[in-house]
């Protein structure tokens, strides 16, 4: 088998053709799209494509030009735009750079068992991701990388999808992005919150009602559903729905058609179905308050939005963009965020999420005095939330540095690592109380918490001489 790879790095070029021929391929280099043409004059199993390029844009290349071969994009600046796009135009799959080596050896695998046979969807000019979007889910981390790959996979389908994540986190916006993105698009993005109706009224929202249905039924009334045709509609705060409800729910699920209420006939309704939750549903389902069987219809493309706590290091970026936002909206300049203050921002456990980030930005926008913003700006505009519960604590600091440390490792391969990791922390621990103590033992056992014999015990095993200390 054949493989053509793109890209103007040369490191990268020499890394992939490295895994393919291992995998047995025949592999053809490109630095350029003008080079990837000539050599497009021999047909190819499979095309690595980058997209930015000296001479052009990957991205061009794939949607106009008829590329016989499964493609595998690669970048590095994954978003969900650029996710949605390379896999409408009809890319077999969409890399984040750095990417790796095993998934890559996978996408090889699956080519050589069964060739991938493009499928391109139509994407029109205007379904690209508003800026609301773009601030509410941008992010270079693993996860959100992840996230962007599952929403462009999905979004020219018609599965239905269960999004889950905390308030604040751009459920809504998530929801509808896909609806931009899909061949539905020029039909209606409907929207309700399930949580903020009585669940007798609930019920005629959804589904319509006839005139005389109920006291206060004056008129016939469509329902949400049939006011979504052929378009999405959006169900938040689906774990909050009555039982009752769940049920008739899942019979339209079923059926495909919904029943007005005061009504006997049937009428069949077109619509790809979004929900979302801040709740467990695993839990609910255990307790008995959510329907184990619509549950499964409704997760049939499960996708988590994390809280943003849990990936800080998109923090700065989401600042950045947020913060000039806010500005353009005021038509101001925007401050510069300085290195203490974006350190902050990090360590600030955002229980709002993205919401509350985006509020932030747009106080200080306002309120800050000068053409930088300090330390001392961001706490104020935190203002009595910058309190114990709010900052970040030891174990989220331990878990986030963990986690870091076990991806960065790979869970696969990730053996022994209580002892490890003991080996690693014991010491440290041991220096800096040492250093407070000046080698003081006695000192440093109390603070330790430990008896003497442990504490020489523990010197001895890990070489660390308390002389130096004084």
């Amino acid at each position: 088998m054949k493989a053509l790879v793109i890209d103007d790095d040369d490191g990268i070029r020499w890394l992939l053709s490295r895994v393919l021929r291992e995998e047995h391929f025949e592999v053809v280099e490109a630095g350029t799209l003008s080079e990837a043409r000539q050599a497009m004059q021999q047909p190819f199993d499979l095309i690595f494509l980058d997209v930015y390029l000296p001479d052009g844009n990957g991205m061009d290349m794939l949607k106009t030009e008829n590329l016989q071969a499964p493609v595998v994009m690669l970048t590095a600046e994954t978003t969900f735009d650029h996710a949605a796009e390379a896999y409408q135009a009809g890319a077999m799959e969409y890399l984040p750079k750095p990417f790796d080596l095993n998934e890559v050896r996978q996408l090889i695998h699956r080519v050589q068992v069964q060739p991938v046979k493009a499928v391109v969807t139509e994407v029109s000019p205007e379904s690209g991701v508003s800026s609301e979007m773009a601030g509410l889910i941008l992010g270079r981390s693993q996860v959100m990388q992840l996230l962007f790959r599952t929403l462009g996979r999905v979004a020219a389908s018609d599965l239905t999808v269960l999004v889950t994540g905390e308030s604040g986190t751009g459920k809504e916006l998530v929801a509808r992005e896909l609806h931009a993105r899909s061949p539905r698009r020029h039909a209606p993005f409907v929207a309700i919150n399930t949580a903020a109706i009585p669940g007798e009224l609930l019920e005629a929202e959804l589904f319509g009602h006839e005139k005389g249905a109920f006291t206060g039924a004056n008129k016939t009334r469509t329902g949400l559903f049939e006011q979504a045709s052929d378009g999405t509609l959006f169900l938040d705060e689906i774990g909050d729905m009555p039982a009752a409800l769940q049920s008739k729910l899942l019979r339209v699920l079923e059926t495909g058609s919904v029943q007005r209420v005061g009504s006997n006939e049937e009428r069949k309704v077109n619509v790809r179905l979004v929900a979302a939750t801040h709740q467990n549903l695993a839990n609910k389902i255990q307790k008995g308050e959510f329907r184990e069987d619509l549950y499964y219809r409704l997760n049939v493309i499960p996708v988590h939005i994390p809280p943003l706590r849990e990936r800080r290091d998109d923090i700065p970026e989401l600042a950045e963009h947020l913060l000039k936002e806010a500005a353009r909206e005021l038509s101001m300049s925007a401050p510069i965020l300085l290195d203490d203050a974006i350190g902050l921002l990090k360590r600030y456990n955002w229980h709002g999420n993205v919401r509350e980030l985006k509020n932030v930005m747009r106080r200080l926008a306002v309120l800050t005095p000068g053409a930088s913003i300090t330390l001392s700006d961001v706490a104020l505009a935190l203002g009595q939330r910058q309190d114990d519960e709010q900052a970040e604590t030891l174990g989220d600091t331990a878990h986030r540095f963990l986690k870091e440390y076990i991806e960065k490792l790979g869970y696969a391969k990730a053996t022994g690592l209580h002892k490890h990791l003991l080996s690693q922390v014991e010491p440290a621990l041991l220096q800096l109380v040492m250093e407070q103590c000046q080698g003081n033992q006695i000192k440093a056992s109390e603070m330790l918490g430990l008896n003497r014999n442990t504490t020489r015990k523990l010197l001895r095993q890990y070489d660390i001489d308390p002389a130096y200390f004084k």
